[in-house]
């Protein structure tokens, strides 16, 4: 600095001197003489000399003067340019290397991210993660829950006296059942289920003591149902009442179908080698139980077609989206009237014997498919009406029962499903390691046992903390939004904005898993052996429906969670107005301490946001803030809110997954929320940013963080699935494949469009956009 400045300061002293007085003594000069006068010719020497060292001086002050602003100038160019040369320097902490390294091995740089943004992101990791041998689909969900896993088996790898409760012990006993140590299973081969069929009054297919004059409808009904908690023509459960959600109400809804989905059954054509294939799997378990081959398989085909008369009495999923018209609130009476195919009081009230609760015929019960109900109570009455009838009903009842248990049996029966299992999923699945399948039943049936491992294990309070502070930024953003929204009336607007501020967050695990004794005493009732797979499973079935039961006419505990801590997932209950966020998917990828918030929220922020919009999408709005459904929308926003969510709808319908279309009715939910959720997350992320610098850049990634959050985004959802796998998720599941969940909310966002200069019209930057919140 002092060479620069002493350099420039001589040079430009040398050069104004000369200009600047030159410039004064040509301008006197010609005024002074235009006069026909001069005071210089009248000065005395000395005058003179004060005159000209005062010019001097003045000369001397003007030219610093220039010399300081000049350098002061130059001065602060060089700094800004240092500053701006710093802050383009990458960081290349180890870290941000290895961060750098991820993402740049999950994209492809080669697809123009406003063509096709699922691609450019996540080309590199589908080509870098194959789907494992015995799997059907493969992405980053997946790939944590393994990594999971292995820290769940280490636990319950350790002695029983070293586990911390009696649940965690009971865990390592389940799993240790399911892994069967002891070849108790092969030892017993068919011998569990061949006393079960004698229990519940046998089986035509097999030897077990089946008498087709002595049978009862109704009492194979209450066995199945009340003894076995097994979900056949229909299911009941005891849960919050929609409408006055501080109680438990009965609940009873459409069920039945052995297959995913009803066009399994519908569409022959299509699904032909689904339907063989389930013939073939029935026919193998009904003559490894001792059925003749040609007897059982003549036999099964009558149960796939009373399914199949099942399937065309069921209603669709994407035409059971308004709950509003789902509930209907019956007695018990006025049910009987309804659908009189059994005794329903007799039926309830053999429910309720093991917890000694009394019902009567003024019991409330909440109705979710009166139609299908009264349509069964036609099928079952023309099955009954002949012997012939009496066998196919009693055969699917039983069956219903049997293909429940065979997972807890010998490998034999355990491998007869794996034809179906292809043909559905595309793949066998037997190649997965057995510990893998028993950590994730065992996690399904003692989920808070294992979450208590879980979290002493990887989870810290300060992630709990953090999640909480972004959590309440995204509803912040969310909620800001709401004055934009220029569909909504006020009074609606308020509400919404009341529903918001009182959705309540459950984060990382429920604090009773910490507490040993309350820990013990959940699942105190429950008997568990190590040597004992198939015992195991009947209590805990049992354990279950006892469980759910106990609460019919008790109050609603709204804290009470329904997802196991370990889980790489989260959800939203409208009637709680609760959104949970298990310990299990707070963890890379979708959130670390050590990462910048473009990648957190672009993580776990929009996993947040989706969570935090079901409670204002076509079902979750209808609830209020209290987790009642009342009509509490102005009706002219009802149906502004219809007409925008029918652009979604719409567009969704259009994309295509190996030539078939994804339904914009089933997904209509799940798209809002990710929309939704999005919006909302990158609206947290920028005001967050508001009074911060923005991080260092990542080594050869030419993105800046906003592109980096988008970029998080879409990686969240990078994924390898077979054909057959997404067909069944088209047909079945209610979110959208992954690669749209990706484009269709990118292409909705214009700040997106804006960040990666898509060019208007381009595939991901479409004019027209869909929107709600």
């Amino acid at each position: 600095m002092t060479r620069y400045t002493n350099a420039d300061f001589t040079d430009d002293d040398s050069v104004n001197s000369v200009q600047f007085t030159e410039g004064i003594s040509t301008s006197a000069t010609h005024i002074r003489y235009h006069t026909g006068t001069t005071l210089w010719r009248q000065r005395s020497k000395l005058e003179k000399a004060l005159l000209a060292l005062v010019a001097t001086l003045i000369f001397v002050i003007l030219v610093l003067a220039i010399v300081v602003h000049t350098m002061e100038h130059r001065l602060m160019s060089a700094k800004n340019f240092h500053i701006e040369m710093v802050e383009k320097q990458p960081c290349l902490s180890k870290n941000c290397i290895h961060i750098a390294d991820d993402i740049l091995q999950a994209m492809d740089p080669s697809i123009d991210p406003c063509d096709d943004f699922y691609a450019y992101s996540c080309n590199g990791w589908i080509k870098n993660n194959p789907i494992p041998d015995g799997k059907t689909q493969w992405g980053t969900f997946s790939k944590l829950d393994q990594q999971n896993q292995l820290i769940i088996k280490r636990i319950l790898d350790k002695p029983l006296d070293q586990l911390k409760s009696k649940a965690e012990q009971k865990a390592k006993m389940y799993y240790e059942s399911c892994l069967d140590v002891n070849d108790t299973m092969e030892v017993l081969g068919p011998k569990p289920m061949v006393d079960l069929l004698r229990k519940i009054g046998g089986w035509n297919i097999s030897e077990s003591g089946f008498n087709v004059r002595k049978w009862s409808f109704q009492n194979i009904v209450q066995v199945v149902l009340n003894k076995y908690n097994i979900g056949a023509l229909f299911s009941y459960s005891v849960g919050e009442d929609d409408k006055n959600s501080s109680k438990h109400v009965l609940q009873i809804d459409q069920s039945g179908l052995t297959l995913p989905t009803r066009e399994n059954y519908l569409n022959k054509t299509e699904h032909a080698k689904v339907l063989e294939a389930y013939l073939d799997y029935m026919t193998k378990v009904g003559v490894l139980l001792g059925g003749e081959p040609n007897s059982t398989k003549e036999q099964m085909a009558a149960v796939i077609e009373f399914e199949t008369r099942l399937a065309n009495i069921t209603t669709p999923s994407e035409l059971r989206r308004d709950e509003e018209s789902l509930y209907h609130q019956y007695t018990i009476a006025d049910l009987q009237e309804k659908a009189g195919f059994i005794d329903w009081r007799k039926f309830f009230e053999d429910g309720m014997r093991v917890v000694k609760k009394k019902i009567t015929t003024k019991q409330q019960v909440v109705v979710y498919a009166p139609e299908y109900l009264s349509n069964l109570t036609e099928l079952v009455k023309e099955y009954n009406s002949t012997l012939e009838g009496r066998i196919a009903l009693n055969n699917y009842m039983v069956w219903q029962t049997v293909r429940s248990f065979t997972g807890c049996l010998s490998k034999a029966f355990r491998d007869a499903y794996k034809g179906l299992r292809k043909a559905l999923m595309g793949s066998e699945g037997g190649e997965e390691p057995q510990w893998r399948y028993c950590i994730q039943d065992t996690n399904n049936v003692l989920g808070f046992a294992i979450g208590a491992i879980f979290v002493r294990e990887v989870f810290h309070q300060d992630s709990k903390l953090q999640a909480q502070d972004m959590i309440n930024n995204v509803r912040n953003a969310f909620t800001k939004n709401f004055k934009n929204l220029d569909w909504m009336d006020e009074d609606t607007r308020k509400a919404a904005e009341s529903k918001a501020d009182a959705i309540s967050d459950m984060i990382g695990y429920p604090e009773f898993i910490k507490d040993i004794n309350q820990l013990d005493e959940k699942y105190e009732s429950l008997k568990i052996r190590s040597d004992a797979y198939f015992e195991n499973t009947i209590n805990i079935n049992y354990y279950n429906l006892v469980k759910n039961l106990e609460k019919i006419n008790e109050p609603v505990n709204k804290t009470a969670w329904s997802m196991s801590p370990s889980t790489v997932n989260a959800y939203y209950t409208p009637t709680k107005n609760q959104m949970v966020l298990p310990a299990g998917i707070l963890q890379n990828p979708f959130y670390d301490p050590t990462y910048p918030p473009s990648l957190n929220y672009g993580g776990i922020g929009v996993v947040m946001g989706h969570e935090l919009t079901h409670g204002f999408d076509d079902q979750g709005r209808e609830f209020d803030k209290d987790g009642n459904l009342n009509h509490w929308w102005k009706n002219e926003t009802v149906s502004k809110f219809k007409e925008r969510t029918k652009c979604f709808v719409d567009q969704y319908d259009d994309y295509k997954i190996n030539g078939k279309s994804i339904s914009g009715n089933r997904t209509l939910g799940e798209n809002i929320a990710d929309n939704g959720g999005l919006k909302a997350a990158y609206n947290a992320y920028l005001q967050s940013m508001q009074y911060r610098a923005e991080p260092q850049f990542y080594p050869g990634l030419n993105l800046n963080h906003k592109q980096l959050f988008f970029v998080a985004f879409a990686q969240i959802w990078c994924s390898a699935v077979t054909n057959e796998t997404s067909i069944l998720q088209i047909e079945k599941d209610p979110h959208s494949p992954a690669k749209y969940r990706v484009i269709g909310a990118l292409s909705n966002l214009k700040e997106f469009g804006e960040e990666f200069k898509c060019k208007e019209g381009s595939k991901m930057n479409p004019k027209r956009k869909c929107e709600v919140w």
